[in-house]
């Protein structure tokens, strides 16, 4: 066995520095792609990342967040990126691109140093360096990196990276290698490991593989490395602790998506699960076509996916019997099942099949397939994976471009998975941002003529449909929605906008109540509720909605300029124009409240002030009639 040390430096060095430049070669345009789908409740509706300090804001990710929600090491990631660049993303992509190729260069050392107890130990470097390459420009990988949220992925796949990691620097330093003390490097593992529970779930199956990699390459038996490393091992069980209590902040489920009692069968999923490893597996030697949201679907007959279930049965059942018989090859099916153990097993409501649960995997079945080639064609290989690299890195570069906008990606999904609900919902959602209204409404219905109980699009048709003027039409869309879920804020919320618009006031106001009882903190709705209280002179209740939603949103222009027009008709002009000037101040090109503030100031008989007023409002609208005859009034004494 030729010792790690035997390598000189400066190939290791150029190594590494080659595994950064090809992987920023291949993410170089992923800088500029938006925040999409999960991203908005985790990064830019996310109050806990808006501070560093205390450092326990962003240790406490919101309940709503379902992404971030009981990963508090995720939600702490975040927050230096919205001090560095607020909702801008550049700051976001480039963190997760220096996480990716951390991670990457953790592989390669892991391999490397593993390789080097193996017979390919003479060309260790060259093929670690294979296998890392081919690991970080996979174009599979770009959902995890590209996709800002799935940092969720990256984070955890380099901690458990550094989990192994770090036992293998351990182990090299009781045997003599340079660097820090046995015992710092296991305390570095453990580390890894406690940051890794509370960063994804996946991380659970850390301690069992770093034993196993223990019992493969060093100790030699599974008995061996528990006597050997006692302490070590028991440190490396404790963090199982962490992530329990993690698990414990979500009630277990996370938000009634995935779980034990989120009530699909358990049986049910695991007939989508032998699809979906089938799937991975394929796209790791074959990534095309790439999906970035694949929707629900169930299996009706086991007979369906007889053919899948063969293949992940053969294989697990291969797997175990190699560790006994093919250690090495043993390991790496372990760590191909073990990674994806908590997404296949613990049964989920809305996803089946999610191309970045293969971020760890997939380094298993890359090194498994070069050692392979190597083993069959020489060691001397290294050189024979720079085409399939070049390949990955201009796939990967293409599957960036999908992320360039909301319309692209979801146009990308909707058009590879045209039955796909969801895909077509938040694809009429991003038309709906983008202003076009009549193709956002296309979409939406297409989702409902899919799963006709969808309650999101029945919001979002309703909207469209609203803003057409067609409200009869809305009304009954936003009660589909009800009828399918009872308690949806939005639901609620939009249909007492719509049954305020036709008119129907106590309806509306009941449908607001509702609103508030489930969401207290929605400021948007208690100043609708104030609007139709206004309307109906039941002033003293008003009043006592707007005060609540300035409250919430100081910074609520439309709400000041509505409560100050109830104030001015209440002869309370001076708190009128207190409210008028917060609402100018905080939306400058705002001509009627410009103009209300300037017939209020009349009304204290403040002349100059009023005229200024006037004045600013001719000049943002010219054509404001009633702004110029006052002012010419004003001004002629009259």
């Amino acid at each position: 066995m030729a010792p790690i040390e035997s390598v000189r430096p400066a190939r290791i060095y150029l190594a590494a520095a080659a595994l950064v430049l090809t992987g920023f070669v291949a993410y170089h345009n992923s800088f500029s792609g938006p925040f999409i789908f999960d991203d908005a409740s985790s990064i830019t509706s996310n109050p806990t990342i808006r501070s560093l300090w205390p450092p326990w804001g962003p240790l406490s990710p919101p309940d709503a967040a379902v992404t971030v929600q009981g990963r508090p090491v995720l939600n702490l990631s975040l927050a230096p990126n919205y001090a560095a660049s607020g909702t801008a993303v550049w700051s976001y992509h480039a963190l997760n691109l220096a996480i990716h190729l951390g991670a990457g260069l953790t592989l390669f050392g892991l391999v490397r140093r593993t390789l080097a107890r193996t017979r390919f130990a003479p060309n260790a470097l060259a093929l670690s360096l294979a296998i890392a390459d081919l690991w970080i420009v996979h174009p599979l990988q770009t959902e995890s990196i590209t996709y800002t949220i799935q940092r969720a992925e990256s984070l955890m796949g380099l901690f458990y990276l550094l989990t192994l990691y770090f036992l293998v620097r351990g182990v090299d330093a009781a045997e003599g290698g340079a660097g820090c003390p046995q015992r710092a490097w296991f305390a570095f593992s453990v580390v890894a490991c406690a940051l890794g529970m509370a960063t994804k779930e996946v991380m659970v199956s850390a301690p069992i593989v770093v034993l196993l990699l223990d019992r493969t390459f060093f100790a030699g038996a599974f008995r061996a490395a528990l006597a050997q490393r006692k302490t070590f091992y028991a440190a490396l069980a404790s963090t199982w602790i962490v992530l329990a209590l993690c698990v414990a902040s979500t009630g277990g489920n996370r938000g009634g998506s995935a779980g034990f009692d989120v009530g699909v069968s358990w049986w049910d999923y695991e007939l989508t699960q032998f699809r979906a490893i089938a799937h991975y597996l394929k796209l790791s030697l074959w990534p095309a076509p790439l999906v970035f949201e694949y929707g629900s679907f169930w299996i009706d007959h086991t007979a369906d996916v007889m053919l899948e279930m063969v293949l992940v049965l053969g294989l697990a059942g291969a797997t175990l019997l190699a560790v006994w018989r093919k250690p090495a090859l043993g390991f790496l099916g372990c760590w191909f099942f073990a990674s994806l153990a908590v997404t296949s097993l613990v049964p989920g409501t809305t996803q089946m099949i999610v191309e970045h649960r293969m971020y760890l995997p997939l380094a298993a079945v890359i090194t498994a397939l070069v050692l392979g080639v190597a083993a069959w064609l020489g060691p001397r290989t290294g050189w024979l994976w720079l085409l399939p690299a070049l390949g990955c890195i201009t796939l990967t570069i293409r599957r960036n471009e999908d992320y360039r906008s909301e319309l692209a990606i979801w146009g990308d999904t909707v058009a590879k998975r045209p039955g796909n609900a969801l895909a077509h919902e938040m694809l009429g959602q991003a038309f709906d941002r983008a202003g076009r209204y009549d193709e956002a409404a296309e979409h939406h219905a297409a989702s409902l003529k899919i799963f006709p109980a969808f309650a999101v699009a029945h919001v979002s048709l309703g909207d469209d449909l609203v803003r057409n003027g067609k409200i009869a039409e809305a009304i009954a869309h936003y009660e589909g929605a009800l009828r399918t879920k009872p308690d949806y804020v939005d639901a609620h919320h939009e249909l007492g906008i719509a049954l305020a618009r036709a008119g129907r006031r106590a309806e509306a106001i009941a449908h607001f109540e509702t609103t508030l009882r489930l969401k207290p903190d929605f400021a948007e709705a208690h100043f609708d509720l104030a609007n139709v209280l206004s309307a109906l002179d039941r002033n003293p209740e008003a009043t006592a909605h707007y005060e609540a939603a300035l409250k919430l949103r100081p910074d609520y222009p439309a709400a000041h300029f509505n409560f100050a027009n109830l104030l001015f008709d209440a002869g309370k002009p001076t708190e009128a124009v207190a409210h008028y000037r917060a609402a100018v101040a905080q939306r400058p090109n705002f001509p009627d409240a410009l103009f209300a503030l300037g017939m209020a100031q009349l009304q204290l008989g403040r002349r100059d002030e009023a005229i200024a007023a006037f004045e600013s409002v001719l000049q943002l609208n010219p054509n404001f009639p009633d702004a110029r005859e006052t002012l010419a009034r004003v001004r002629g004494g009259n």
